[in-house]
């Protein structure tokens, strides 16, 4: 039963619009802005980067907070078990915020909502999550496509587990098998959700961020 309540509530917090709330709150309709999505990225182009990381933030709790909740109240779970409970309460979260019942199930992408669910499974997603991250950030520097960086960390973290898994001692995939199992489902949802990205990025005409700035000192280059 309890178990049960945790995964309702995930799937409620994971379901609320921050991004959203956010651009409404502002009068903006974020569904008419850009691409359309309800995310981070695209609340930037919206209001900007500043309301665009409190968005990233609030949905990288939704992900975060009931997975680590799980993890400390649903101690009478242990094992494999235990795993798989804390597992599904993360899931629930991530599927609230794909499938939010508050939009009629038409949400965003999960990609911040993931990763908070990475940090809340301490060790074995955390440590990964991290290494995953540092691969994001390289992405989004380098290139300054956010899509591209969400893939190419989507990709990396079912393998950078695997390779955890065989280095680490005391880390058993006999043991760790679910970990592994929904990184890898986590992995094809996040892209199955940037389909319309991915089809962007090969057309070339995918948004880039980081340009601003970019442009602008360009423009004091040549003027100075």
């Amino acid at each position: 039963m309890r178990l049960a309540e945790f995964l309702v509530g995930a799937y409620l917090l994971g379901s609320v619009p921050f991004g959203m709330l956010i651009a409404a709150a502002h009068g903006i309709d974020l569904r008419k802005v850009g691409s359309g999505n309800i995310g981070a990225t695209n609340l930037s182009r919206a209001l900007g980067r500043r309301w665009a990381y409190v968005c990233f933030v609030l949905d990288l709790a939704k992900g975060f907070l009931p997975t680590l909740a799980a993890g400390i109240w649903l101690d009478g779970i242990t094992g494999t078990n235990g795993l798989l409970a804390q597992l599904a309460v993360g899931c629930a979260a991530i599927m609230g915020h794909v499938f939010p019942v508050y939009l009629r199930f038409k949400g965003g992408k999960g990609v911040a909502t993931s990763f908070g669910v990475a940090l809340g499974l301490w060790p074995y997603y955390t440590i990964c999550a991290g290494v995953t991250l540092v691969i994001w950030v390289v992405f989004v520097l380098i290139w300054r496509y956010v899509s591209l960086a969400s893939l190419a960390a989507a990709f990396a973290f079912p393998v950078i587990l695997v390779a955890a898994i065989a280095l680490i001692p005391g880390w058993r995939f006999s043991d760790l098998w679910p970990l592994l199992i929904v990184a890898m489902v986590i992995s094809v949802l996040v892209f199955v959700r940037h389909r319309d990205n991915v089809v962007r990025l090969l057309a070339g005409t995918e948004s880039k961020v980081l340009q601003k700035n970019r442009e602008q000192a360009c423009d004091s280059n040549k003027t100075s």
